[in-house]
């Protein structure tokens, strides 16, 4: 045999090969041709059996794997597979277990065009009013079998908002579909509530609070301007709105920050309700001169008021009596020359050797106050004495026995 001719029968028995092997391979042959089924469809995959055994077919998919047996019908070697595995969608890859005739495939389970129930979740359940804040609508249908829908599958948004009403349509993209649901102007209320396929989910609402408040005024009222210590003067704020007009939420705290003429700080606090803050203090018990500006802390301040509050009680008498033990302070008497109201606090500072020996405080009863000195705690010696009240304070030099 010529070289020629021994080139033309490797090269035939090369080609002829792979028809060899794919024959040997094409022994166990799949006779189901459809790779796509609908979530929750029997499947049964038919294979053609030539040597009449049964191997198992093994199957895996995202849930988990299993092998499942064959049966022969009508000489076909037939596997059904199991329902847990048919009711996810998803891939699934199968393999014939024969180290003969090793044969794999990959089926697809579609979801169904269908909608059971709709999970809906929606937050944050409050925003700002103005339109630049929003809170956000996710929806997820599912069918039946408690598998998300197909994507592009259309769900509609609705909400209500005072007299608007509004439908948006949006679609589902890797299972789930998303809404920004954007706030008004106008603070209030806002009913938000979902559908697909027919399918309606329960109501949800988003409450759209009024935006940071803008800078307010405030005013007082008092039932005169005397420095009593005992009448109230009550500060109140203007209606506090946002910029755009909406009234600030009930329960808003607003600081008063009184600054006295000698540079002291007080303080007192009020709550919003209808958008108007009060809060009171009571007077100076001395001649002052306040200024008041109200703070909501780090968001909006007032305007700044003076108060003015008049020197009512001119001079007071002091006597020593008892061996100087006994000291009474008063009459104290107000504007109209009345008893000065009870309450008003009266210090007497006692000094030894120019040393603070004791601070005794007292209030006025019927204009007066007594101190009463224990022999027992202040032995017989010389002391000076200071008394102060209503910004008046007289000094004194005594011996007790």
């Amino acid at each position: 045999m010529n070289f020629k001719s021994i080139y033309i029968l490797l090269l035939s028995i090369w080609l002829a090969s792979p028809l060899v092997f794919a024959q040997k391979n094409t022994s166990v042959k799949l006779l189901t041709t459809k790779t796509e089924f609908t979530v929750g469809s029997h499947i049964v995959l038919k294979f053609k059996n030539v040597n009449n055994n049964t191997p198992l077919l093994y199957c895996s998919n995202s849930y988990g794997t299993t092998l499942v047996s064959g049966t022969i019908n009508n000489l076909n070697l037939e596997y059904t597979l199991p329902e847990n595995i048919a009711k996810k969608i998803g891939v699934i890859n199968w393999k014939i277990l024969d180290k003969n005739y090793p044969t794999s495939g990959k089926l697809y389970i579609k979801p169904k065009a269908e909608v059971a129930t709709m999970e809906t979740y929606i937050g944050p359940p409050s925003i700002e009013a103005g339109g630049t804040d929003y809170s956000m609508l996710v929806v997820i249908p599912t069918d039946s079998l408690d598998n998300p829908v197909p994507t592009n599958t259309p769900v509609k948004v609705k909400n209500q908002f005072l007299n608007s009403e509004e439908v948006d349509n949006v679609f589902t993209k890797n299972l789930i579909a998303f809404k920004n649901i954007y706030s008004k102007k106008q603070d209030g209320r806002i009913l938000v509530s979902s559908e697909a396929l027919g399918t309606n989910s329960k109501e949800f609402t988003i409450n759209a609070m009024p935006a940071v408040p803008t800078r307010f005024k405030i005013s007082y009222s008092s039932p005169h301007n005397y420095a009593d210590g005992n009448q109230i003067t009550n500060f109140t704020t203007s209606v506090i709105k946002d910029r755009f007009n909406n009234v600030v939420s009930d329960g808003t705290y607003v600081d008063f920050f009184i600054k006295n003429a000698e540079g002291n700080i007080l303080k007192t606090s009020g709550l919003t309700l209808n958008g108007v803050a009060n809060s009171k203090i009571i007077h100076p018990d001395h001649a002052d001169n306040w200024s008041v500006k109200a703070y909501i802390n780090g968001m909006a301040e007032s305007n700044i008021i003076t108060l003015n509050y008049k020197q009512v009680v001119k001079d007071f008498n002091v006597a020593f009596t008892n061996k100087n033990r006994t000291i009474s302070v008063g009459p104290l008497q107000s504007f109209m020359n009345q008893m000065i109201p009870d309450g008003l606090h009266v210090k007497l500072y006692i000094y030894s050797n120019n040393q603070l020996v004791k601070i005794l405080t007292k209030t006025t009863f019927n204009g007066y106050v007594y101190f009463n000195l224990k022999p027992a705690i202040y032995k017989n010696n010389n002391y000076n004495f200071k008394i102060e009240t209503a910004g008046i304070t007289k000094q004194f030099n005594k011996k007790l026995w």
